[in-house]
């Protein structure tokens, strides 16, 4: 096994820990984003590997963005006429792109989207908050 992989191989699970860690009180906690952040990483990395005859790595990619919408819906829920979930849903999408760009070795791409994922995550919750019926 070549070092460059398992080198991605840690650095997402990394990054999915560092996200997970904020949201660790959420449905989806610390082990669920290692988990997707690292399978992102996983599927990446074999959907550009040109010795499984990788021809259109964009096909896997594209495979794991819908398989993640399916995943981060499963977090929403209205309950007492709000919404709730939605961050968790969307930091789940996030977390997955996350891996993909670790995937593709984009170093300094996800290492910057990690920064501004987690300053959103860090910021303050909305001073309103809707209702939806």
């Amino acid at each position: 096994m070549e070092y460059d992989i398992l080198l991605r191989f840690l650095a997402s699970a990394i990054v999915g820990l560092v996200i997970g860690f904020m949201r660790r009180h959420k449905a989806a906690g610390l082990r669920t984003f290692a988990l997707i952040c690292f399978g992102a990483t996983v599927f990446t990395i074999v959907s550009i590997d040109p010795r499984l005859g990788a021809e259109d790595p964009s096909r896997g990619i594209a495979q794991i963005i819908a398989g993640i919408g399916f995943l981060g819906l499963g977090v929403i829920w209205k309950y007492e006429g709000r919404l709730t979930g939605l961050t968790t849903a969307a930091a789940v999408w996030v977390t997955a792109s996350l891996g993909i760009m670790v995937g593709l070795a984009f170093w300094t791409e996800a290492l910057a989207a990690t920064a501004i994922t987690m300053a959103i995550l860090y910021s303050k919750e909305p001073l309103v908050k809707a209702k939806i019926e």
